[in-house]
């Protein structure tokens, strides 16, 4: 047999031997389910070589982008700084944070302060930082920190330096503000830990039918997090078993055979390319959804795909804040394009909107979701048109199924959304 490429082919090649000896009665379904349920989740490669970061609950809002942003990561575990040393990790983390959902919160104080709502009127705290804030360009170094220049028009810019992160923590009211205060203000996800005794089912189950993005792995009894778990390392884990027998049985279905729920276009949530870009962010906030595709005016045709984690660049690109109320997703995405290519970033956005078609197979589909690092895909029929989407959870819902009674009192300890999320 030849020797796994990786530690994710390792995974695939253990999977190999346990469909080997599967039961013969078995339909192919329900020996993917009976190999997944023989490997623990202590098995997962690590995904982050290193110490798994942690932001404190008592860390200003300033602080927590400071470092998801140093880190060059989407999101961390909220660890409740008033637990004791010695606390279980049920009682030591209190949530998920994601800097999209940072930005969210900081434009709808940005938008509260312009608008003259409550808590945000002339001379208040958030309408004193916004009119500082706009006095800004960002800029992001190699390290992936955020510098700021200031207007050479503006004599008041012009007095104020720094970074963006030090104007952020010199406003009293970012200082004040603490990330475990407002958990319910923004996208906040619930601690749903695994342990590292639980199951490869029970991970892809929670990832796709539970709809969980990302799942910490701690050790039974323990008091830290070994390891992240999301649903794009476990597509990565599938593009690294092409070639196994139980992976080709499955893999080289077509995406027409599977019964994958691809939504009709009349159903898909979209933007048109001449809507404000807010409009579309506000959409995926409303809808549920972590992206739409940004169609042409034609409304057939998708040009490009706005995520909820795009957001960032409202507060990061210096064209796109400044004109963050006013400019259209068709130029967004091209604002954000030439800001990439200045910083010389690598990102999704840099290329035209992925597509496949209905009688591709979910081994195309998996090693195109895996190699340009996506979460979605767009089904198109011969003419371009856009006919639906499929997502990382779409692919890993139809690699296995929740057995009855499965998870019994599984949710009994999970940390549930604050009563007044937004999400």
């Amino acid at each position: 047999m030849e020797s796994p490429r990786s530690p994710e082919a390792e995974i695939g090649h253990r999977v190999e031997d346990l469909w080997e000896v599967a039961e013969p009665q078995l339909s192919p379904s329900e020996k993917l389910n009976s190999c997944f349920e023989d490997i623990p989740v202590a098995s997962f490669p690590r995904t982050h070589p290193s110490q798994v970061i942690e932001i404190p609950s008592d860390a200003s809002l300033a602080e927590t982008v400071e470092i998801l942003s140093k880190n060059k990561i989407l999101s961390a575990p909220i660890r409740n700084v008033e637990a004791p040393e010695d606390a279980s990790w049920m009682d030591k983390y209190i949530g998920i944070v994601e800097f999209a959902g940072i930005a969210m919160w900081l434009l709808s104080q940005s938008d509260a302060a312009v608008n003259g709502t409550v808590g945000s009127g002339a001379g208040s705290p958030v309408s004193n930082l916004v009119s500082r804030l706009g006095s800004f360009t960002f800029s992001r170094t190699s390290s992936g920190r955020v510098e700021t220049a200031t207007d050479s028009e503006s004599d008041e810019a012009a007095s104020v330096g720094g970074s963006f992160f030090e104007t952020l923590t010199s406003s009293e009211f970012y200082k004040n503000t603490k990330v475990g205060d407002i958990s319910g203000s923004f996208r906040w996800a619930p601690f749903l830990a695994l342990q590292t005794s639980d199951t490869f089912l029970t991970m892809l189950l929670l990832l796709s039918k539970y709809r969980m993005k990302s799942l910490p792995v701690v050790e039974v009894g323990g008091d830290k997090i070994e390891n992240i778990i999301t649903q794009s390392s476990v597509v990565h884990m599938l593009a690294e078993c092409v070639g196994l027998s139980w992976f080709e049985s499955w893999g080289t279905k077509k995406l027409s055979e599977l019964g994958l729920p691809i939504m009709k276009p009349s159903k898909l949530v979209k933007v048109n390319e001449d809507q404000p870009v807010l409009k579309a962010f506000q959409l995926m906030r409303e809808k549920g959804v972590g992206g739409l595709p940004v169609m042409d005016t034609s409304g057939a045709k998708a040009i490009g795909n706005i995520s909820i984690r795009d957001v960032q660049y409202l507060l990061t690109a210096p064209k796109i804040y400044k004109e963050h109320r006013s400019i259209t997703t068709k130029d967004f995405l091209s604002a954000v394009r030439h800001h990439l290519q200045e910083q010389c970033e690598a990102s999704p956005l840099l290329h035209d909107v992925i597509t496949c078609k209905k009688d591709d197979t979910i081994k195309d589909i998996i090693l195109k979701l895996d190699s340009e690092k996506i979460h979605r895909i767009y089904v198109v029929d011969d003419k371009g048109n856009t006919e639906g989407v499929i997502t990382l959870r779409d692919i890993i819902s139809k690699l296995v199924h929740e057995p009855r009674h499965y998870f019994g009192d599984f949710f009994d300890g999970v940390v549930p959304l604050p009563a007044n999320s937004t999400v």
